[in-house]
């Protein structure tokens, strides 16, 4: 928007001149062409625009919001598809591990001892969850394995007395490691309540445990996402890579249109390029690693507060607020900026032709005119600066 009036302001400045060189030819008379000439459209629109934007980055930054970019406003008034992850972000970023369940001779306290010691390095709410219950529980975990490695939306690869240690989603340890599954650790599996999001622990290519977490809702969530949708959203979208039957809860408990399970990094950020060659203007908010491609590829990304350093980096707005209440915040700023500067708009241009048509006229003279053009291009800035939740209350 800031480009656009910019553009329009410089592609004004030839009909300008254009129009005070006719005058001036055509009726002799060059008061009336002075008139033109002292009223330019450039000024304003040049101003209060950046102005307008700042303004609008700096209430946001009031509301615990950090928006890189005026365009990154634009596009969330734009948006009408949003795309969640749930860890963290639809849920809370303090996860906490309800159950342990252990296989094939492996002890509560040793299959948490080492789970803690290899989610240690990751920031990421489960990792902190599980290393909080060891806290908790007095379990000491000093270092016990080689070099660990993170498999991006998989989960952790390290060694252990020369046994290879596995820790991740069922898709990782199961699927893609192939670690064999006895009857009975299947029958053990599914006697586990299906509410709860599960991190497996493997050792040696056996079972060693699953952590059980309850992953709380944010009380908010429900209310944030029924109040999107009145602020226009079409589609609320959740992608995470939990098992289906967690996935399917959190949706219908806040009310998501869609929603897609186990699915990996490259999958949110395939579904958010293809919504844009759709047509849609998509946003996606999260707070992991995993999120990033789709941050990214978003029009805009919004990471959370307790998100990686990763996805802070790469989002183009950051929430510092531990509250979903910001997204509505965030988009009724950016409407009301559109509406600030589509109302810009019509009052310079309107304005300023009102003066040149004065002026033509031979109403007004060109002194008149150009501090008429002035005070108004100050009044219009000034204008610019106020809050525009303050412009929203006014209304009301």
């Amino acid at each position: 928007m800031e480009s656009k009036a910019e553009g329009l302001a410089d592609r004004l400045v030839p009909y300008s001149l254009a129009g005070t060189i006719a005058t001036a030819i055509l009726t002799r008379n060059m008061t009336k062409a002075l008139s033109i000439l002292m009223v330019d459209f450039s000024c304003a629109l040049k101003l209060s625009m950046p102005l307008a934007v700042l303004s609008a980055m700096k209430e946001c930054s009031q509301n615990h919001i950090t928006v890189k970019g005026g365009k990154f406003l634009e596009a969330v008034a734009d948006a009408d598809t949003l795309v969640f992850d749930k860890t963290g972000t639809l849920t809370k970023a303090e996860p906490k591990i309800k159950e342990i369940h252990t296989f094939n001779g492996y002890e509560r306290e040793e299959v948490l001892k080492i789970s803690a010691c290899l989610e240690e390095h990751f920031p990421h709410s489960i990792a902190r969850a599980v290393v909080q219950q060891a806290i908790k529980e007095g379990i000491e975990h000093k270092e016990m394995h080689t070099k660990v490695e993170y498999v991006v939306a998989h989960g952790i690869v390290s060694t252990i007395n020369g046994e290879r240690a596995l820790i991740g989603s069922y898709h990782f340890i199961v699927e893609d490691e192939h670690i064999e599954l006895s009857e009975q650790d299947r029958q053990e599996m599914e006697s586990i309540e299906l509410q709860y999001s599960r991190l497996y622990l493997a050792i040696g290519g056996k079972l060693a445990g699953i952590l059980c977490i309850e992953d709380p809702l944010r009380e908010e969530a429900r209310d944030v996402i029924d109040r999107l949708r009145k602020k226009g959203f079409t589609q609320l979208v959740m992608m995470t890579g939990d098992n289906e039957n967690t996935a399917k809860a959190v949706a219908k408990k806040v009310h998501l249109d869609r929603y897609f399970a186990e699915v990996l990094p490259e999958h949110k950020a395939d579904f958010v390029e293809q919504a844009k060659k759709e047509g849609h203007t998509v946003l996606m908010i999260g707070d992991g690693i995993n999120d990033s491609p789709a941050l990214s590829s978003a029009d805009a990304g919004i990471a959370m507060k307790e998100g990686a350093q990763i996805a802070k980096e790469v989002a183009d707005i950051t929430i510092s607020s531990d509250s979903l209440e910001q997204l509505v915040i965030l988009r009724e700023i950016s409407e009301l900026l559109m509406a600030r500067i589509q109302r810009n708009y019509r009052v310079v241009i309107g304005f300023n032709l009102g003066l040149i048509l004065l002026g033509l006229g031979g109403i007004i003279a060109p002194a008149t005119s150009a501090l008429l053009h002035n005070a108004s291009t100050l009044a219009i800035g000034l204008d610019s600066m106020t809050k525009l939740k303050k412009d929203q209350e006014n209304k009301k």
